[in-house]
């Protein structure tokens, strides 16, 4: 059953991301024109994507030095989620997408999100939703 609850959650919060997307689209469409709305919408997506690979690129080799010096890569490895997240956002044509993809991708702002994610693993961890296998 919970997992029905939390599919739900994210169709609903899918449905409402792309209305709320829509009247942003009109709103600005209407404030700017609509080329200069599509053309801001390719180059947000574009300079975003530039910068979650440059991020990305960094949080890998941080995750990877985390490794080599002994030292656990949990918080490398939630940037490196993040990232990811953030340019998966950035690549969806919208503006609040484009927002909360930046604010996933900038490491200063990157650090709002992580208690969120530690928490989401700390409750999965604690119900038995996730293992850890060894090799």
């Amino acid at each position: 059953m919970r997992g029905r609850s939390e599919l739900r959650k994210i169709f609903l919060g899918l449905i409402a991301t792309m209305l709320i997307e829509i009247a942003i689209f009109i709103l600005v469409g209407k404030t700017m024109g609509i080329f200069n709305t599509l053309l801001l919408i390719v180059l947000t997506s574009i300079v975003g994507i530039v910068v979650a690979k440059k991020q990305g690129i960094d949080s890998i080799q941080n995750m990877q030095s985390s490794l080599s010096n002994g030292i656990p890569p949990g918080p490398a490895m939630i940037d490196t989620f993040l990232i990811f997240l953030g340019g998966l956002l950035l690549a969806v044509p919208g503006f609040l997408t484009d927002i909360v993809g930046f604010l996933m991708v900038v490491p200063f702002t990157r650090k709002l999100f992580k208690p969120v994610i530690f928490n989401w693993l700390r409750r999965k961890f604690k119900n038995g939703q996730v293992y850890i296998y060894r090799q």
